[in-house]
């Protein structure tokens, strides 16, 4: 690239319906040019029903503390984590609308903002972080955002206490009145993500389907004729993409396989193409979010670990308890320790995603060190169903935005959309006000 010409960063490999978006390649920047500027991405992943908070919460603040049992898991990732304490939604509290805190805790989380009190279509709540991220810093990707979660989807009646379901079944709202409905089937999410804009031809899905082949076979030709014009790292950074496609989309057939064996299973709550356990799917969903960053077909992600309510069991590791009925464990130590096993094991599946961010290369360093990623729920001891001290973590660089290694303690009722205000000054998307927010924080990249 001596002579100043470089590959188009938006570069695709085509072949018959397909349109595979490349990684960041050195190809991409012409000899001698400066460094290019660093893309941030953001992700937003919730885990409901609240946590066993004494199993969360770091003794100590500060740089020397120590992982709590729950927090085990993403203790490889110490240097680019920060737990952050005393965060509240006071609008996610009742307020005199009585019960519903499930219904309040999912709709409140991302917008700050205290939900109408309805079942009918007169829906009423407030846009979404997520969402003013997808006005900003989305408008340079083929999707300005993916809301993804992991249950099957109903946006309509009543599901906690006279709230409407889309309260608890939705972490995003594009206004006030329209929540975003989230994809649980990791096909479609894949389709959504590598088919070609070029053609809605149903028979070109239909021909791939009948020979069975992968996506990646009708590109390869396209592939041959770039690859000679790579470097060497260049090579071996798209021959590592494309295969973490394909094992994804392998992974995806060998579900959709299994899900057509699975007859006893009622159709509603399975979809074709949704893993058969919950570890599967979520790894699988992560998997497909941490490829669509690499090729920076978004860079703004909801994912929903489970729906507030929601009653999965875990009986992999030992919790045959219905999650949201365990949550109600009125201090019983046996039912406490279940329920934390469930918390321990959602941080698990946040340390697989970490995991694969930092393992994927980037412009400058790795996607964890450019991303933001916030995890955590609208709910603290679930048992009281209480919306203050939210369990919250915050990973990732931030592209020098953020500075791990530290538990942060803030005063007790700080609005957690403070936070948010906060990282979107970071990321050049400034909001005056998001919900109930009073300001910024401090000290998210203190030295």
């Amino acid at each position: 690239m001596i002579t100043g010409k470089a590959l188009p960063r938006r570069t695709f490999l085509r072949g018959m319906g397909t349109a595979v978006a490349l990684p960041f390649l050195d190809a991409m920047t012409p000899a001698f040019a400066a460094a290019p500027t660093p893309i941030t991405r953001v992700a937003f992943l919730y885990t409901a029903n609240g946590v066993i908070m004494r199993d969360w919460t770091p003794e100590l603040e500060g740089a020397g503390f120590a992982f709590t049992k729950t927090l085990q898991p993403v203790e490889p990732f110490r240097d680019q984590l920060l737990v952050v304490s005393g965060l509240a939604h006071r609008n996610g509290e009742a307020l005199g609308d009585g019960p519903g805190d499930h219904a309040r805790a999912g709709a409140s989380w991302l917008t700050g903002v205290h939900p109408k009190k309805t079942r009918g279509a007169d829906i009423q709540n407030g846009m979404s972080v997520d969402q003013m991220l997808a006005e900003d810093i989305g408008q340079s990707t083929p999707l300005p955002s993916l809301e993804l979660g992991l249950q099957d989807v109903r946006m309509a009646g009543g599901c906690d206490s006279g709230y409407s379901c889309a309260y608890s079944n939705t972490l995003s709202w594009s206004s006030p009145t329209t929540p975003l409905p989230y994809e649980n089937n990791p096909r479609r999410v894949f389709e959504r993500l590598f088919g070609d804009g070029d053609t809605t031809d149903p028979a070109v899905r239909a021909v791939r389907s009948r020979q069975n082949r992968s996506l990646l076979d009708f590109v390869l030709d396209d592939a041959g004729r770039l690859s000679p014009s790579l470097g060497a790292g260049d090579r071996r950074k798209l021959s590592d993409y494309l295969d973490s496609v394909r094992e994804v989309e392998r992974r995806i057939q060998n579900a959709e396989r299994e899900d057509r064996s699975s007859v006893d299973l009622p159709t509603l709550d399975r979809p074709d193409g949704v893993p058969p356990t919950f570890e599967e799917h979520v790894q699988l969903m992560s998997d497909l979010i941490a490829i669509a960053f690499q090729a920076d077909l978004t860079r703004v992600v909801t994912l929903m670990y489970s729906r507030e309510g929601g009653n999965r069991t875990y009986r992999s590791i030992g919790v045959p308890d219905a999650h949201h009925g365990l949550s109600h464990h009125q201090n019983d130590p046996a039912r406490m320790a279940r329920l934390q096993l469930i918390d321990q094991h959602h941080v698990a599946m946040l340390a697989h995603f970490l995991g694969k961010l930092r393992d994927a290369e980037d412009e400058n360093g790795s996607l964890l060190d450019h991303s933001m990623v916030v995890y955590g729920s609208s709910l603290s001891d679930s048992n009281r169903h209480t919306h203050d001290n939210l369990p919250t973590l915050v990973a990732g660089g931030g592209s020098g935005a953020l500075r791990g290694g530290r538990h942060l303690r803030y005063p007790d009722g700080t609005p957690m959309t403070n936070l948010f205000v906060t990282l979107l000054d970071r990321l050049g998307a400034k909001r005056e006000q998001i919900g109930d927010s009073t300001g910024q924080i401090q000290h998210l990249s203190d030295l």
